[in-house]
């Protein structure tokens, strides 16, 4: 073959590659250095341990038969907490489904304590509770997380980032948006999108108990 025609075939092979990646939807291509931080499990370490004192609380977590049930609009509109500082206009734009740039500058903070997580889907990701009208409303690949109303020391905020770990070496970060009607009342209970959970434990997985921290706001949020 002459070197010409494999001038031809190096342009066209080019020229092909170019196309494919332009075709692909935009969730296949090769994400960011902070969606790759913040959408997959992080690790502090096998040696970590989880000191009160740094912020960690026990929660537990599960995979409840509650989450496939509508949730009581009565009950979400009591649970609303509406930030006094951030228009929930700006919020709902900035509120992505894959945190792109948001979390780079997160970190844990606070004393831990234990709670218990499940996921939610469907319906359920419908009309979140820290809005006063539907601005927006997650999907199952946000990392966002609804809480229950009452059975907290020290609830934690609507807008706010937590940072939740299943041992020291899963650990993800996510943010309030909603309040979880469906939950055991009086419990420190967390209820967490499928793309969040999945990320701690198997959606299979029965009750499940993890360490909870507050985390701080990104710096370009």
């Amino acid at each position: 073959m002459s070197r010409y025609s494999w001038v031809i075939l190096v342009v066209i092979f080019a020229s092909l590659n170019l196309a494919l990646a332009s075709y692909l939807p935009s969730d296949q291509k090769h994400p960011t250095d902070t969606e790759l931080k913040y959408t997959v499990v992080h690790s502090l370490g096998r040696g970590y341990t989880f000191d009160p004192r740094d912020g960690w609380q026990t929660v537990n977590v599960s995979n409840l038969s509650y989450k496939y049930s509508p949730r009581s609009p009565s009950i979400r509109s009591t649970g609303k907490i509406i930030s006094q500082h951030t228009s929930h206009n700006s919020l709902a734009n900035k509120v992505k489904d894959t945190v792109k740039d948001v979390f780079k500058s997160s970190m844990g903070q606070g004393k831990p304590v234990p709670v218990t997580i499940t996921w939610y889907t469907g319906k359920d990701l419908l009309n979140p509770s820290c809005w006063e009208s539907s601005v927006w409303a997650p999907t199952d690949n946000s990392f966002v997380c609804a809480l229950t109303q009452e059975g907290w020391m020290s609830k934690p905020k609507c807008f706010q980032f937590l940072e939740l770990c299943n041992g020291p070496e899963k650990c993800v970060f996510v943010r309030v948006v909603d309040s979880c009607a469906g939950c055991a009342k009086g419990t420190s209970h967390v209820d967490l999108t499928k793309a969040a959970f999945s990320r701690l434990a198997n959606l299979d997985a029965g009750v499940l108990q993890v360490e909870m921290r507050p985390a701080t706001e990104p710096s370009n949020w």
